[in-house]
């Protein structure tokens, strides 16, 4: 009897130590607009992985997923314990789903707003003015592109009032209104809206904001756990050391989410 104890003891304390040990998967899924090398993503993120896993004491290893299907896919087991999600309607595809919480917001990424461009001469200045006009998004399963829908549902707009194109990059839009490939032109990139706004063009619509780039956990994780890597997160720019984390990162810092923001834009994208 004393042996079966001893036993079970060894056991039990050998599956609690393995348990401790065990890798955290963190998944980068950065947004399929803007051009990044897998080796810089990867370079961008080290940092940050090293604060969780110093929070969680364990080891932490980055798994770049750049495509969302992939993503989706893989949240949907579960199989990542934590993520940096740029598009926000697969991360919050997510959370509604049950699977993943939100741990925290990056911070100067939480007012993300649609232009609609145009050319200077245009008289555009409402979502119905471009009824009937071709109308250019980057990728369609952008968070741009999906931000658009949304926004022509709410005029009771569809796809087929329009003629859509459809390019990768956010900063090619400029190119279809330049060459007369569409009349309007749809991007969140500021830097892309200011060299437009600079040149005589026109802003006719922006959409509603919304918070862009997600830290989720999977339910999986502790409450605990889930605890230290938001705290960890959120403090970083209040120490130098984690000031030069956030450099390396290049983000300002972290917040703490808010979820009756994100119950409004779940509703809102049609998730």
């Amino acid at each position: 009897m004393l042996h079966r104890i001893t036993t079970a003891i060894a056991i039990a304390s050998f599956a609690l130590s393995t348990n401790a040990l065990a890798q955290v998967l963190f998944a980068v899924t950065e947004g399929v607009t803007y051009q990044a090398t897998p080796k810089e993503i990867r370079e961008k993120f080290e940092p940050l992985a090293e604060v969780i896993a110093k929070a969680l004491r364990r080891e932490v290893r980055i798994v770049l997923v750049p495509a969302y299907d992939d993503a989706r896919a893989g949240f949907g087991k579960q199989e990542f314990d934590l993520a940096f999600v740029h598009p926000a309607h697969v991360a919050l595809a997510e959370v509604k789903a049950g699977r993943y919480k939100t741990l925290a917001w990056t911070t100067g990424f939480t007012e993300y707003t649609v232009s609609l461009l145009v050319k200077p001469d245009s008289t555009m200045k409402s979502l119905t003015d471009i009824k009937g006009k071709t109308l250019v998004t980057p990728d369609p399963d952008s968070i741009t592109a999906w931000m658009v829908r949304a926004m022509l549902r709410g005029e009771k707009l569809t796809e087929r009032d329009l003629r859509v194109r459809t390019t990768r990059y956010q900063d090619a839009v400029p190119f279809y209104l330049d060459y007369d490939f569409a009349d309007v032109g749809a991007t969140a990139a500021n830097a892309v809206v200011k060299q437009w706004t600079g040149k005589g063009g026109k802003v006719a619509v922006k959409s509603r904001s919304l918070p862009i780039k997600h830290i989720i956990a999977s339910t999986k994780l502790s409450a605990d756990d889930m605890d230290r890597v938001r705290e960890a997160l959120i403090s970083l720019a209040n120490t130098d050391a984690g000031r030069k984390v956030l450099t390396a990162t290049g983000y300002k810092g972290f917040q703490a989410p808010n979820a009756e923001v994100e119950a409004t834009t779940i509703a809102w994208l049609g998730l």
